[in-house]
Parts: C-alpha cells; structure tokens; sequence
C-alpha cells in the first residue's frame, strides 16, 4: 500500500471527511483491519483565509508548496490539496514535488464523464465560483460549467465560512442548498458539483433531484484508488496467506 499526503485543515471539519472517508474505503477493500498509511499536515485556516481575502495567492502557493514537500520526505508516494479552492494554487504544489498531485477536479470531472453528464453547476466559495481556475479546468475536460447567480452565491459562500467550517451544520443549511439546487436545471445542467469539501456535511445526494457530485468523496476515493493500485483484497489471497 502506498503512503497517502494530505495537506489539511481548510477546514478540519471538512478534513476529517477525508479521514474517515479514506480509512472506511481501505477497509473495505482490504478487509480484516487494515486501515490506510496516511500523512496529514494540517495548516492554521485563518492564516490561509486571511492570505485569500488579500488575494495574496502566490504567498498562499509558496505556504501549501512547503507543506508538500514536507509530505513527500516524510515519505508520501502522493500529495492531496484537501479542499476545492486552494486548487487555485495546483501548480505551484505540484512543482514543488516529484510526487503526483491528485487533482481534485481531475476526480470531478472523471466521475462526471461516468454519469454521461456534459454540463454542470458549481457550488462552491465564491473564489471558486467566481474566478477560472476550476471552470477552465473542467472545460479542458470536455465539461462546460456554470455558477448560480449572485444572490445564490453569496448564500453559498457565506454558508461555508460563517456556519459549515465552524462545525455548525443546522437544518436551514440544507434547506438553503436544497433552494440553490433546485434552482439550476433551469439553465440546462445535468448535474450540480458540490465544489467545496465542507458542503456535504450539510447536502447528501438523496437531499436533491439532481446528480450531485461531491468533491470530498471523490477526491478521497481517487487517492484510495492510488494507493491500493495492485494491492490485493485480503479476501482474495490464498487462506495460508490471509491467516
């Protein structure tokens, strides 16, 4: 099994998804009690908020670049960026390492090229919906991609910051997404990225009539894909093996 690195906590809340999400799948595919070999760094989020309210995102990129290169010599055979926005910074991380970047919208856009869906929506922070890193990265991929208006991202955004990365996850938050949701068939998507690793503690597929795909699921899969790649299942060993 390869070593998984994380880079977390923007914010823990949505970082601790990833844990569980990545352990659970490990187990499962291995069995027994095996669990996944997983480094995480985690970084203070203020620090990583306040450099996006200047827009200081070289400064950001040079914070994420260091902390990547400290995985990869702890011994991380991958590097994961644990939220949507900060992918705004992809290619400084990954010139910083030798090690692959799993890009969380590579895993995006492949789930939704699965589904046979073309044209999405994305919710997200507002610097993931409103700048072109995320949408011009999906469009590379053959999937056009769209954002809500912008009473529905201010919600969106808002949502994020003052209640979910603080570990509020209220009822009203899911009806609000439930709104936002609904309201985006009517421009002609097939489905609703949900662009930001917070957003499912408060909005489940079953919450929605329309395909949903979470980033954080995804992303946590994809590096769960790559570190059991030609690992067998414990259940498919031999028995002198497996015992």
């Amino acid at each position: 099994m390869k070593t998984i690195g994380l880079i977390g906590g923007m914010s823990w809340e949505s970082t601790a998804l990833y844990y569980r999400i990545i352990n659970r799948a490990v187990g499962e595919r291995l069995g027994a009690l095996h669990s996944a070999r997983l480094l995480l760094l985690s970084v203070d989020f203020e620090d990583v908020v306040q450099g996006q309210r200047r827009g200081d995102w070289d400064g950001l990129g040079a914070q994420l670049a260091g902390a990547a290169r400290r995985l990869q010599d702890a011994g991380a055979d991958c590097v994961l960026i644990g939220t949507n926005t900060m992918h705004r910074v992809a290619d400084a991380v990954r010139d910083a390492v030798d090690v692959p970047l799993l890009h969380i919208a590579d895993a995006t856009a492949a789930a939704i090229g699965r589904a046979g869906c073309r044209r999405v929506a994305l919710l997200g922070t507002r610097y993931t919906m409103e700048q072109p890193f995320y949408v011009a990265h999906l469009a590379r991929q053959g999937i056009d991609c769209v954002v809500p208006h912008d009473d529905d991202r201010e919600l969106v955004h808002r949502l994020i910051f003052d209640e979910l990365c603080r570990g509020v996850v209220a009822p009203s938050a899911r009806a609000r997404l439930q709104g936002v949701v609904a309201r985006q068939p009517a421009r002609g998507v097939d489905g609703v990225v949900l662009g930001c690793t917070e957003l499912p503690l408060a909005l489940q597929a079953a919450d929605v009539a329309a395909p949903l795909f979470d980033t954080t699921e995804l992303h946590a899969l994809a590096a769960v894909d790559f570190a059991l790649r030609g690992v067998p299942a414990l259940d498919s060993l031999p028995v002198s093996m497996a015992s």
